[in-house]
């Protein structure tokens, strides 16, 4: 059976630039999709970054009990992952990586115990933290201000995780990831 490896952090600290460069590595590595009820963001696609579903239909799935882990991160804004999702990859032999906020990469890592290595992604200070926000130029100033608060609540989780990488320098946090993870799927 494949291994699970977690990566958690606040909004626009790298997380998803780690993981798509771990991705690109021929590591067996497959990402797993979560499921959102937020609308798509620029040119995301349904089934590629993310599934999205109606906030209605996000709850049925969560009263069948569809997921693994969700959260409710703002109101009417679910994210989760789908169980389905994670067996589909464990089925075919491959390792899962997941791109998750704190408290289900929290819940993941519960799950799954030692098959499952969790990895926070710390961003170097929460007013660089705004910075990137604010050149993603994705979200309202009331959005990316929201996020900031989030992101200040879930760098307490930092040490509920296996491993801290601060991402200070780009290059650096991406190669500390590649061996980490590396070493955890060689074991």
């Amino acid at each position: 059976m494949g291994k699970l490896i977690i990566f958690s952090a606040p909004s626009g600290s790298g997380k998803s630039t780690i993981v798509n460069y771990l991705l690109s590595q021929n590591i067996n590595l497959q990402f797993s999709i979560s499921a959102t009820s937020r609308l798509p963001r620029g040119e995301e696609k349904h089934g590629i970054e993310y599934y999205f579903h109606t906030p209605e239909i996000f709850r049925e799935k969560i009263a069948n009990g569809e997921f693994l882990e969700y959260e409710e991160v703002y109101k009417d804004k679910f994210y989760g992952t789908l169980k389905s999702e994670v067996e589909r990859i464990l089925n075919n032999g491959g390792n899962v990586i997941f791109d998750v906020d704190v408290v289900g990469g929290c819940n993941i890592k519960k799950y799954y115990g030692d098959k499952a290595l969790s990895v926070f992604i710390e961003p170097p200070s929460i007013e660089e933290l705004r910075n990137r926000l604010e050149k993603r130029g994705t979200d309202s100033p009331e959005v990316i201000e929201a996020r900031v608060a989030k992101a200040e609540q879930e760098i307490t989780y930092a040490s509920r995780f296996d491993v801290i990488i601060k991402n200070d320098d780009l290059e650096e946090a991406k190669a500390k990831a590649l061996k980490i993870v590396t070493e955890f799927l060689n074991k």
